[in-house]
């Protein structure tokens, strides 16, 4: 009763959302001590499981991925799929993220997705509905293809373990994986029709792509002189924006394709933070950030004593002018001179309203544009402090961006490569995944490829917490015979149905959970009841193991029971009925699938 009655608690709490989840997942602790359900080295035992330190050490693996650059080569890749039609997008985009979701984080690629998705529904005039909820289901479907693909996997693989089943092996269950993910890849190409359109616009926004005014100079030992536009880098990412160019004191407003480059010239482009940090590691360009923009000699000079230095990492902080700010009137040019708290404004993104357009912008050097509430000003931190710029009246800081300085190539091939060789090992099975991967994060430290003071602040501890509290509850339920009392319960309502139906009833109780709650904490709570019905009807262990990795990652019907889709749920341009329809359908496909699959190994 104790048990039932913390678990009732506990899902409770996840469904209310009255605390966060890694506080809950400690209260779950604390309660499992003080009411005696397990001992106290029983109850933190899950921050020692092995599979919590994995999950870590993949989420350790994935930030350096990002940090290092391996990412951005992923996407840039992933951008060339935008010249297909979309009934071929849908499914092309859907392959791509279940392929990579098998083996990095599913969250930290639908989360790239969405931001890729965003910029190229706003290039080529398409719904982003049409991506962003296959996407997300394809990524799940993915990751349910391995063992590493999922948190999911890794924790009904330990716990199953530690009650005395077989350890899983990397590729056991891809068979089964692959045909899921098949069903999921036509059936969400045709579904697609009927997803919803929303604004590209008010997407772009959620998600921090805004594109800010700033300028650049062409420096006199660029290799670009002489080069038109078109032939030039920057003609290579199309979210970048030329809009004026300024020479010899002239300016030529939208300047085309085939005006030809020459040393000294300024132009204003228009990207996002991302786009400019690209040119501030430019040694064919100088960003406009300390010096007055005309004077060349100064710049270059500045470019040559900088150009050897090592990568820093710089911060950038979005400041939202509010009414009554003293910033109010002023331009850029003199913000600059007088500096605000140690930082320097590098541009501007102006208020979005009828009467400002971009043609409106690009007709007024940027330097000379006066700041008006609304307005957003990035901000380079430099000298200055996060707590001297909140003294600030009449402003809101919006968003603090970190960006990495030019990474050497070699990090980018040594990053790579230990996820391959990562991946190598634990497929093979000559290492396990928790010996491959905490090896991977051995190599990027020697390699000097992952700080580990950056790696503090940046890992999702949420995820860690939630693991740790969660796993010692399916101990609880196991040490006070819970998982016996229910799987009796079971046996006392299934007697005389097929083992084939008993197995289909485990799938749809977990996928049903899964809606609920999350797809960890049922995993943890169903993988011990199902083992014991298994034991009860004398039915091997495994397919029941398998219909819980499963079933928990198929929570298709709600926007609640996976993260994933929790994230395209906070676009906005879904509602509730689109998953439990369009959702709800693939689940029942692949409950019945997955039943009738999973019984062969009965």
């Amino acid at each position: 009763m104790l048990v039932f009655g913390v678990l009732g608690m506990t899902i409770l709490l996840f469904l209310t959302e009255l605390f966060p989840i890694d506080k809950i997942a400690f209260l779950i602790i604390v309660s499992l001590v003080l009411l005696g359900l397990t001992e106290p080295g029983e109850a933190i035992s899950g921050f020692a499981d092995p599979a919590t330190i994995t999950v870590l050490s993949l989420m350790i693996i994935a930030i350096s991925l990002e940090d290092n650059g391996v990412i951005e080569w992923l996407t840039n890749g992933i951008k060339k799929v935008s010249i297909l039609p979309l009934i071929f997008m849908v499914p092309a985009f859907m392959f791509i993220s279940a392929t990579i979701s098998a083996f990095i984080s599913t969250t930290a690629v639908v989360i790239i997705f969405i931001k890729i998705v965003s910029q190229l529904s706003a290039k080529f005039n398409f719904s982003s509905s049409k991506l962003l909820m296959p996407i997300s289901f394809a990524g799940i479907l993915g990751g349910s293809c391995t063992l590493m693909g999922t948190s999911t996997n890794l924790i009904v693989n330990s716990v199953s373990q530690n009650l005395g089943a077989e350890e899983l092996s990397f590729f056991e269950f891809t068979l089964f994986g692959l045909a899921f993910l098949a069903i999921g890849l036509v059936f969400m190409t045709f579904a697609s029709r009927w997803l919803p359109k929303e604004n590209t616009e008010d997407l772009a926004d959620n998600y921090g792509i805004q594109e800010f005014l700033f300028t650049v100079s062409l420096t006199e030992k660029s290799e670009l002189i002489g080069q038109r536009l078109s032939e030039s880098i920057l003609n290579e990412n199309p979210e970048v924006s030329v809009i004026k160019l300024i020479r010899d004191k002239k300016v030529v407003n939208a300047p085309g394709k085939h005006v030809e480059l020459k040393a000294g010239d300024e132009l204003v482009m228009m990207g996002t933070v991302e786009d400019l940090a690209q040119f501030i590691n430019q040694e064919d360009f100088i960003l406009h950030v300390k010096r007055d923009t005309t004077d060349t000699k100064n710049l270059n000079q500045e470019n040559e004593t900088t150009a050897d230095e090592k990568p820093v990492v710089m911060k950038y902080i979005e400041l939202l002018i509010l009414p009554g700010s003293t910033l109010i009137g002023e331009t850029l040019r003199k913000i600059r001179k007088t500096s605000i708290f140690g930082t320097y404004p590098l541009a501007v993104q102006k208020r979005k309203n009828i009467r400002n357009t971009k043609d409106r912008l690009i007709r007024k050097d940027i330097n000379e544009i006066r700041i008006k509430p609304g307005d957003r000003l990035l901000l380079e931190l430099q000298g200055g402090s996060m707590q001297d710029l909140e003294q600030l009246e009449n402003v809101a800081i919006l968003n603090e961006h970190e960006i990495q300085g030019s990474v050497p190539l070699h990090k980018k091939y040594i990053t790579l490569v230990t996820l391959l060789l990562v991946i190598g090992l634990a497929s093979s099975g000559i290492l396990s995944i928790l010996a491959s991967s905490i090896t991977g994060i051995g190599i990027l430290l020697l390699a000097n490829c992952i700080s580990l003071e950056k790696i503090y602040h940046r890992v999702n501890w949420q995820i860690v917490f939630l693991l740790a509290g969660m796993i010692p509850l399916g101990i609880a339920i196991n040490n006070t015979g819970t998982d016996v009392w229910i799987s009796e319960q079971f046996l006392t309502i299934l007697e005389g149905q097929t083992p084939k139906m008993v197995l289909g009833l485990i799938f749809l109780f977990t996928m049903l959970m899964s809606g609920t709650i999350s797809n960890t904490a049922t995993a943890i709570i169903m993988t011990p009841i199902a083992m014991s019905v298994a034991a009860g009807f004398e039915l091997p262990l495994k397919p029941f193991i398998l219909a819980v990795m499963f079933a928990a990652n198929f929570s298709f019907f709600t926007p609640i029971g996976y993260q994933t889709n929790a994230l395209v749920y906070g676009t906005g341009i879904y509602k509730f009925r689109h998953f439990l329809i369009i959702g709800g359908i693939l689940s029942v496909v692949l409950l019945v699938v997955g039943t009738l699959l999973l019984s062969t190994l009965l």
